[in-house]
Formats: structure tokens, C-alpha cells, sequence
């Protein structure tokens, strides 16, 4: 017998929101039916309605009259517009998944963090940044062999892959992601930078991470490289474009990892690899979510 699948809806009409769509489109835990945003002329609501969506152009005014219809929110607009949606979601009884820096609830990053989160307790969760979910299990990788005295990351992306919401979230983007290498990667001190590569044609996302450990040995070396390439294929199951740019290197303390995510090309072109490894770990995530929701009845 078939197992219901849960009710989901999303904020923000933009690429992310889109992307996400045809992700959750094909998932077989997940039901996206409504659209939420605030222009009538918006391509990504046209789109939804499209694919059977309910779209609504009032914003979270408007969902709020008609919340019996999703049971899981995507959050995909800016930090300053979760800051103010999450109480109201909260008040509404909806799990949350933000794919904002506004890190209201706690990070997520599914090739590290669901194991250590009692999920179906969490009713507000956030993603991070593309930045924070590409290199953040690279560097809980390290983080797992040895102490990481400091944790320095590059991430470069097509300035075509970052629309308005990327660019308004510069600040947020830095601040969060240098949090979560802390705070999930396990590194004592974290700093984050993001390049909007202009170069035609465009670059698929970049990421290069510099760590310093606080030890160092040919047995320590051994166990760290085999860990990433661990880490890789966790990390590969729920986004098929994400490897490794060149073999990692280590130099005495000093790790240097460059990974490139490459798109799934699902509404986004591939080089927005970017936008394409935080919508696939919001999907993970919510899958994840979905299992003690259905079994408790939520979805019923």
C-alpha cells in the first residue's frame, strides 16, 4: 500500500522556489501544492499553477487563510522575509525548512546533521547557504580525524545564478556560513567568502576550503583523505553533480579541499549549481521529515 505523501508548500515564486518545485514534482514522500509569492506577473507562479499548484500572490497573508493545504513550508525568499514568516508558520503548526540565511531555527546539512538532530522535534529548520552545504561536510570530515584550528572558505558562482535574493543576502551569506563551519563542521574558528564570477560562459559553482589542523601525521593525513572521499559519496547520494574539482592536498597542517557542484538542470541551467545543492538538501531534509510525520498521522 502506498504510503500518503505529505503536502508541502513554498514561499517565494523566484529560481530557487522554481527549482524546488520540480524537485519536489518528482519526489515520492513529497507533494507540492501551493505556491506562495506576491506578483501576479511572476514566471514561477504561472509555472505552478501549470503543474497544479495553488498558487497565491498575497504572500503569507494569504496562506495563512488557507494553511490546511500544506503541512511543510519551504521558505525561499530572503532572511529578512523568514524572519518575520516564522512565527507565523509557528502559530500555524507548519514545519518550516528555510533555505534563507535568516537561521532562525538550527542547521541543517543533511550529510552531517541528520544524525544528530531529533528531526520530527524541530519545527523550524535552515538550510544554511549553497556555500555552507557545500563545504561545511568537507570540512565535519576533517573535523571528525582531528581538532580544525581554523576553517576558510571560497565559494565562487556565476553572477548569472545569483538573482535578488542571493545579492540582498551577501552580508547574511557570510556571517551564517562562517556560523555553520563552526558550529556544524566542528572547526574552531570559521571565516566564509563568496565570489559572483562574471566570466562567459558562466563557471559552475567553485568551492575551495583551507583548514588548518592541529596536528599532523602520515596517519592523520591517511585517515582524513579517506574520510572525504567518505564524505563525498554521502554527500553525492542526494546531489549527483557535487565532487571533487581536484584531489584534496595536505601540506604539513594545512588541508585544502576544491569541490564544483554542477546543476541537475531541473528548471535552473547547470552551471547554477549553487541553487541546485541547497533545493536538493532541502528536499533530503524534508524526506527525512516526512517519515515521523506520516507515521504519526500528520499527512492523514
Amino acid at each position: 500500500m502506498a504510503t500518503e505523501k505529505v503536502k508541502c508548500a513554498i514561499i517565494g515564486s523566484g529560481n530557487i522556489g522554481t527549482d524546488l518545485m520540480y524537485k519536489l514534482l518528482r519526489s515520492d514522500k513529497l507533494e507540492p501544492t501551493v505556491m506562495i509569492g506576491i506578483d501576479s506577473n511572476s514566471k514561477g507562479l504561472a509555472l505552478a499553477k501549470e503543474h497544479g499548484l495553488v498558487p497565491i500572490y498575497t504572500g503569507i497573508d494569504g496562506f495563512a487563510e488557507q494553511a490546511h493545504l500544506a503541512d511543510i513550508v519551504f521558505e525561499a525568499t530572503s532572511a529578512k522575509a523568514h524572519t518575520y514568516n516564522a512565527p507565523i508558520l509557528k502559530r500555524l503548526g507548519k514545519k518550516a525548512i528555510d533555505l534563507t540565511p535568516a537561521a532562525v531555527g538550527p542547521f541543517m546539512v543533511p550529510s552531517v546533521s541528520l544524525d544528530t538532530h531529533n528531526i520530527e522535534e524541530l519545527d523550524n529548520v535552515n538550510m544554511v547557504t549553497c556555500g555552507g552545504q557545500a563545504t561545511v561536510p568537507m570540512v565535519k570530515a576533517i573535523s571528525d580525524v582531528v581538532e580544525v584550528e581554523y576553517a576558510e572558505i571560497v565559494a565562487s558562482i556565476s553572477s548569472k545564478s545569483a538573482g535578488p535574493g542571493t545579492r540582498q543576502n551577501i552580508d547574511e551569506f557570510t556571517e551564517t556560513t562562517a556560523r555553520a563551519l563552526k558550529e556544524v563542521g566542528g572547526a574552531k574558528e570559521g571565516k566564509a567568502i563568496i565570489v559572483l564570477n562574471p566570466a562567459e560562459p558562466p563557471i559552475l559553482m567553485r568551492n575551495t576550503i583551507y583548514v588548518k589542523i592541529s596536528e599532523y601525521s602520515d596517519e592523520i593525513h591517511q585517515n582524513i583523505l579517506q574520510r572525504l572521499n567518505d564524505m563525498l559519496e554521502v554527500v553525492q547520494s542526494y546531489v549527483k553533480g557535487y565532487r571533487f574539482k581536484a584531489d584534496p592536498v595536505i601540506k604539513d597542517n594545512i588541508v585544502t579541499v576544491a569541490v564544483e557542484v554542477e546543476g541537475n538542470g531541473d528548471f535552473l541551467p547547470k552551471y547554477s549549481g549553487n541553487l541546485d545543492i541547497i533545493t536538493s538538501a532541502a528536499v533530503k531534509t524534508a524526506e527525512v521529515m516526512t517519515d515521523s510525520m506520516v507515521t504519526k498521522g500528520v499527512s492523514q
